[in-house]
């Protein structure tokens, strides 16, 4: 901690990458935090997810990890196939793939030293701040008292109660309730399309298929179409060779308002879901459709893993972004996607979530200026989000050569202490 900063405590909202490395970071200076999650349940149920880990994700795990484990599978090259399967493009690049729940495990055994399969629990620090972490906790409304605010919760069984700190935190996703309180006018859209996602155990896929993926990032671009596949660790995290999945994207379109989007986002109970169905939850007559199409127009190695996916989900692509980022003069900010939520072709939100944290517990420490934390958190959140539009647009709703497409990607890989931002994205 630093001696122009006394012991603060903070109230993160949100409980998942962002929230916990924010109360990671801020731990580590001697603050005390208490989460608040809305889930009902004390863990957050495996996303299912594949996560390309940018440096500032490796940054932080580099900073704040004290888990003695590999977060990472290693990618050794990008990618592009043509329609029958081909390789079309290929560069050497070294990228880092995770998994969603490798991540948030490593880090509730950071943050606040849950046992499980995936990691060690380290020893205790007795410099770092104390630590709570609560489910089942709603936020409703924050007022400020005093110096601080106080923090109102409901559970799912109609328990209310409040809590005060001496900052908040909303690190509540992109439908975040932090946001709502003070930017009502702010909703969250849906773009026209929805990314279709899953994961097949690397020893279930043909040889050729295998082969293809393999420490590979593999994309394809068609009409209406993009889809992606990477390795990501299996099992408990595990990164070994034959234990590894294949992870892969697909993002297609649907309308809104369409017959076809109204069935993909009905689960197999007959409730129609608004941003997400859950691994395991598709309709599987809504599924089979969806397999009989990727045959039809993905190269055959992609084809095939969406047809092999046990546990698919899907995940309608929305945009949001907030016009600021603090208020209540600075006693509640917003950071990772309730700040903006990124399309995820910019494979940034975790890295988003992870600089976010850093910056800010820089800034709570006295090592930037009030200034730069804001510039380079709005300029980051306004530019990437921008990005992640244009992107999406052009993939989903434009006929562009190869070229294009790969030019697309090579400025979304660019190391974000290496970006640029026009004034308008730093503009405070």
């Amino acid at each position: 901690m630093s001696e122009q900063t006394k012991r603060l405590h903070f109230v993160i909202v949100g409980g998942s990458l962002g929230g916990l490395a924010t109360g990671i970071a801020l731990k580590s200076l001697g603050h005390d935090t208490t989460i608040l999650e809305r889930n009902p349940t004390p863990l957050l149920h495996d996303q299912g997810a594949g996560i390309v880990a940018g440096g500032d994700s490796l940054e932080f795990f580099e900073t704040f990890n004290r888990c003695k484990r590999p977060m990472a599978v290693t990618s050794q090259r990008r990618q592009y196939l043509d329609k029958e399967g081909n390789v079309v493009h290929r560069v050497d690049m070294i990228q880092n793939m995770s998994s969603w729940d490798l991540t948030y495990y490593m880090m509730r055994a950071n943050y606040d030293r849950i046992e499980s399969d995936y990691c060690d629990v380290p020893e205790e620090d007795p410099k770092q701040g104390k630590v709570a972490h609560f489910h089942d906790r709603t936020v409703t409304e924050l007022k400020e008292e005093g110096d601080g605010v106080r923090v109102f919760w409901k559970s799912s069984t109609g328990e209310q109660g409040s809590i005060v700190a001496d900052r908040v935190v909303g690190a509540d996703g992109p439908s975040s309730m932090v946001r709502a309180l003070f930017q009502p006018q702010v909703s969250r859209t849906y773009a026209g399309y929805c990314a279709l996602r899953g994961t097949v155990p690397e020893t279930e896929a043909s040889e050729h298929t295998r082969q293809t993926f393999c420490e590979r990032f593999t994309f394809f671009h068609g009409p209406g179409v993009q889809i992606l596949c990477y390795l990501i660790p299996g099992k408990n995290g595990s990164v070994k060779p034959g234990e590894r999945l294949i992870n892969f994207v697909y993002y297609t379109n649907f309308p809104e308002g369409s017959p076809e989007l109204e069935e993909i986002l009905t689960d197999k109970n007959g409730q129609r879901r608004r941003i997400t169905l859950p691994p395991g939850t598709t309709d599987p007559k809504a599924w089979e459709k969806q397999r009989q199409i990727a045959r039809e127009r993905l190269p055959p190695q992609f084809a095939e893993i969406v047809c092999a996916a046990k546990r698919p989900f899907v995940q309608a692509v929305t945009d949001v972004i907030s016009p600021e980022h603090e208020f209540l003069n600075g006693k509640v900010v917003l950071i990772g996607d309730a700040l903006a939520g990124f399309r995820p072709h910019t494979v940034a939100s975790t890295s988003q979530a992870a600089f976010d944290a850093m910056i800010y517990a820089r800034y709570i420490d006295g090592a930037i200026s009030r200034e730069e934390w804001k510039r380079e958190t709005m300029g980051f959140a306004r530019y990437i989000q921008k990005r992640g539009v244009d992107m999406g647009e052009r993939s989903q709703h434009q006929r562009l050569s190869l070229e294009e497409y790969v030019h697309d990607r090579d400025v979304a890989s660019i190391p974000r202490r290496d970006e640029v931002y026009p004034e308008w994205a730093t503009a405070i």
